[in-house]
């Protein structure tokens, strides 16, 4: 079926921002890539400021999506890819799927999901 006109934004319109992917989504990706990342790192690099991104560790970890623990004064992350997604819609699917479609590799190349 061709494309019309009507059927895109004229180039001039405003357009909401939005992604396909939520902050939650991103954030757990980031943390699956580099369990030893500051929460400063993470929220620069998904693009949120340093307390949404905190808030949404704390979601993520209340979930028993992430675990996190203490290694002298830094923070450890683990994620337990095994658990299912929160929506019943997507409640068959678990957290190790979207990693595979991501890709779960750290900056040094070794898995980091569990």
């Amino acid at each position: 079926m061709p494309v019309t006109t009507s059927d895109r934004a004229a180039p001039d319109a405003p357009t909401r921002s939005w992604t396909l992917l939520t902050n939650h989504g991103r954030l757990l990706l980031l943390i699956a890539a580099n369990p030893d990342a500051r929460l400063r790192e993470l929220a620069e690099r998904a693009g949120i400021t340093e307390r949404a991104a905190s808030s949404i560790v704390s979601d993520l970890e209340g979930a028993g999506y992430v675990t996190r623990r203490k290694t002298g004064r830094r923070n450890v992350y683990e994620v337990h890819a095994h658990r299912p997604f929160r929506h019943p819609a997507e409640a068959d699917h678990s957290v190790a799927e979207l990693l595979d479609i991501f890709g779960s590799e750290s900056r040094d190349g070794t898995p980091s999901a569990s």
